[in-house]
Order: C-alpha cells, then structure tokens, then sequence
C-alpha cells in the first residue's frame, strides 16, 4: 500500500471548512490504497517562527522512509524555499486558498505570504486546489504550471431537506455558517441587516468565535450600536450533529464572504434545499448555481439588505431557490469522487518517482 504523511497545521478536529476536508481526504484515501500518516505542526501557521519551522521539517522526516509527503496549504504556503527543499520531493501540496488572499492583512504582509507560496508551490511535484477558481488563481497569480495541478472540490455529503423554521409571526430565520474573520464580512452583513430591522427577521451565526479577537470585539460593538443585539444569536462553533438541526430550522442561509475558496457551507445549504444569498467572492460565484441564490457582488451591503427584503417578503421567491437548490444538491460531487481523484495523483506521482 502506498505511504502518504500528510502534513496539518494545528488540530485535525477544528470545525473550519479545510480541516473537514482534510479529515474527509484521511478517511478515505485508504479505500484506494493508500495509508495516511497525519503528522501535526504548529498551530501557529501561517505564521510560525523558525524554531516552528526546523520542527517541521524534523516532524516530517521522521520515519519517512521515501513516502510522498501532502502538506495542507496553511502550512505549506508559509513555508520558505530552504525549508521545502530540506523536507525534500515527492512533495504535494493542498491549497484551499491562497494565504495572500485573507481578508484585514497589511499590504507587506500579503506581499510576504504570495511570495512565500509562490516560491513553495514551485517547488511541489503536484498541487491539489479545491476549485476551479482556486486552480486558475494558482496559475494566473503564483505561476504553478497548469498540468501540475489537479482540481478536486469537497464532497457534500446528503442531507435531508430543511423544513423551515415554523417561527410564530410569519418571523424568518436567517443562517450564516464560518468562523469570525475578516475574511467572512460579517460586518457588511450586520450593516444590511441595519437597513432591514423594520422586517421581521432573526440571525443565527454558526462558527468559531475565538479566530480574530479584534474582529469578533468590532462585531458586537457594531451589532450594539444598530440596536441589533436580540435579533443577532451568536451560535458559536458546532461539530456536525448541533449544525444539523440548525440548517433544519433556517428559512434563508447567508454568505456575505469577501473571498472563498470553495464555500462548503454554501453547498451544506444547497444539501439541505435551503433558499441563499452569496456573494460572488472567489469560488462561491461557481459554487453555487445561479438559480439556487440570489448572487450579489462582496462588501455591497446595500444590494445585500435588497437581497434580503427581497427574500423576507416574497415566500415563493424563497421556495422557488429552495427548489433549485435542492435540485442541483443531488448533482454535487460526492466525497469518495474527491477522495478518487487524490488517489489516482498521488498513484502517479508514486509511479514517476519510481521510473
């Protein structure tokens, strides 16, 4: 069987987008003949001293035994040259999105972190991106040779369909799914929220509170100051069993991101048949459908309040989007095809090594 260390940043079990991927990925892979080594570094990635940095690679050459190394992208995209090229080919790399593309960081920041991936995916034997958009990205911004990159999206798993809130005075409740980071522009959606406090709504915001201290502190000062406090519910982080009953009881699902890479949220939504309003930010513009959402451009919060008023008041607007999604929902990849695709890669890489 073929021997893949793959490499995460932090603990495995965060309830973020990528590290339910990768634990997807781990489970998987040895249904196509390939055991799985998880090898833990530092939670600080993407920004590791270099003492994190030698510990890496000494983490990852331990007992490597010439098996081909997978290092998830918020490691491996903050990694200098000299540090890939002492851990040594075959050497892939998974990108769920460019770090440089974080929403909130300084300019000389975002300089650092593209030149640092860009130099570390040059130096990868494959790359493996979570979209299309990310693909493209890869190749037009960081220069990754195209047939050097294999595009293999998040699986979605079935869902039943979501049967509403039910809530007393014709109330809708609203659901918004990802940690609290800059990235996610809760903030444009509280504004949107702001221009609609005259409908009757409630939002529950479902996703790691903790991430960006300074954001979430902005957030509630936002929320207090628009008088908006009993009407926004912060859920907080949930493992999938508390997600559930959440997705069932919504009658709108929101994403206001600047920027997503895939937006696994977005089809967890589309699974449970759930009407959406996105924005097109990276990969969430293909991601979903055009007739499963009410597409708005990032940082607009005025076309997302009209997007909502739409929505709120038009109960066939709604089931009409609802149909859609659920529709396309029984058209995603399924997580065994993504597991597939990694496989039959890193066989050929395997393959090549070896010739």
């Amino acid at each position: 069987m073929l021997r893949v260390l793959f490499a995460i940043p932090g603990d495995l079990t965060t309830m973020t987008g990528g590290y339910a991927y990768d634990r997807k990925i781990i489970a998987l892979l040895p249904h196509f003949g390939i055991e799985v080594e998880t090898r833990r570094l530092a939670e600080s990635f993407p920004f590791p001293n270099d003492n994190e940095l030698h510990q890496a690679v000494s983490c990852i050459a331990k007992d490597r035994n010439g098996a081909i190394v997978m290092i998830d992208g918020l490691a491996f995209g903050a990694m200098p040259e000299a540090i890939v090229k002492a851990i040594g080919a075959p050497i892939v790399g998974l990108v769920h999105h460019p770090l440089a593309y974080e929403s909130g960081l300084s300019e000389t920041l975002q300089k650092t972190l593209h030149n640092s991936e860009q130099q570390a995916l040059a130096l990868a034997d494959r790359v493996i991106a979570t979209s299309r958009t990310t693909a493209k990205a890869l190749e037009a911004d960081f220069n990754v040779l195209s047939q050097k990159i294999l595009v293999a999206e998040p699986g979605t798993e079935r869902a039943p369909r979501a049967s509403g809130s039910g809530a007393p005075n014709g109330r809708v409740d609203l659901l918004a799914v990802g940690a609290v980071v800059p990235r996610k522009a809760y903030d444009v959606l509280i504004n949107a929220l702001s221009e609609i406090a005259d409908l009757n709504w409630h939002l529950r915001i479902v996703g790691a509170m903790d991430r960006a201290p300074d954001t979430m502190a902005d957030l509630r000062a936002q929320i207090m100051r628009l008088h908006l406090e009993q009407r926004i519910e912060w859920i907080g982080e949930c493992p999938p069993e508390q997600l559930e009953p959440l997705y069932q009881k919504a009658d709108v699902f929101i994403m206001a991101s600047h920027y997503e890479g895939f937006g696994m949220a977005l089809t967890e939504a589309m699974a449970h048949g759930l009407p959406i309003i996105s924005t097109t930010g990276g990969a969430a513009a293909e991601t979903i459908e055009d007739s499963a959402a009410l597409k708005i451009p990032p940082g607009d919060a005025k076309a997302m309040a009209r997007a909502l008023r739409q929505l709120i008041l038009d109960p066939s607007q709604r089931l009409k989007l609802s149909d859609a999604a659920w529709a396309a929902a029984q058209r995603l990849t399924q997580w065994s095809d993504s597991a597939r695709l990694i496989a039959e890669a890193l066989h050929s890489l395997h393959q090549g090594q070896k010739a």
